[in-house]
């Protein structure tokens, strides 16, 4: 059986919990830069793959690759927080402030503190097997939804993936992910909770890019698919719009 939580870990980056192996192991290759750097003669780097990929891995994990460091610069800086334990409290934030019935422009982001207080309170109720599956395939659905990764480029990720130290069922499921298309009913088959559900939700939208109208269209078919009501919706933004800015989880 897959090792959900350490897959999660591992695919969030090198901050994370879990080690983040495979930032780990992309991170270095990179050198942390994502600058063009052209090898001699050639227009990419180790491995065939792209310098952009290579320094999203350096501060995004797998999904930092995945965006290939044309968007979302923000989001190494929401994993260097913690990887899965920041999700939670942005989640949880979000969660809070809908609960308390705040207007979503004037409530409270989440600081670092919420970490602790989302462990205590939020996040064993959304810790299961399924769920973090659903998190990475969720996150690997919304970095596919613009169709920027070529075919090229899924053999190259695919290839690095090969040193991070998964498993054999643990990589089997990320290449399924990345070369299938991506179902949305299974993935929200996973969060059978509304606090899942908006955690969920909060980690794809960390990833779209809201301007670009395919991942738009993903992101409000899962918002859909999740029947989460518009109101949390609009706090769970204004939390990943806030963490994306550095201005939460400080």
């Amino acid at each position: 059986m897959i090792d959900a939580k350490s897959l999660l870990d591992r695919f969030l980056g090198p901050n994370s919990q879990g080690g983040g192996q495979i930032g780990k192991i992309l991170g270095q290759m990179g050198g942390g830069d994502s600058r063009p750097q052209q090898q001699p003669g050639r227009g990419s780097s180790s491995g065939g793959l792209p310098m952009g990929f290579l320094g999203g891995a350096a501060s995004g994990g797998l999904v930092g690759m995945l965006l290939g460091g044309k968007k979302k610069k923000g989001f190494g800086g929401v994993l260097s927080h913690g990887g899965a334990a920041a999700l939670g409290a942005l989640a949880y934030r979000a969660w809070q402030n809908y609960q308390q019935g705040q207007a979503p422009a004037s409530a409270p982001v989440a600081t670092a503190g919420d970490m602790r207080e989302a462990d205590a309170s939020f996040q064993p109720q959304v810790a299961t097997q399924a769920f973090n599956l659903a998190l990475v395939q969720a996150m690997i659905g919304a970095a596919k939804a613009d169709g920027h990764i070529d075919a090229e480029e899924q053999r190259a990720i695919f290839s690095h993936v090969e040193q991070a130290g998964l498993d054999a069922e643990a990589k089997a499921f990320v290449f399924d992910a990345l070369s299938k298309p991506t179902d949305l009913a299974a993935i929200t088959a996973g969060a059978t909770t509304q606090e899942q559900a908006a955690e969920l939700y909060l980690a794809t939208r960390l990833v779209i890019d809201v301007d670009h109208p395919a991942e738009r269209a993903y992101l409000d078919a899962l918002a859909h698919r999740l029947k989460l009501p518009p109101q949390l919706i609009e706090h769970l933004s204004v939390q990943s719009d806030a963490a994306l800015q550095g201005k939460a989880l400080v």
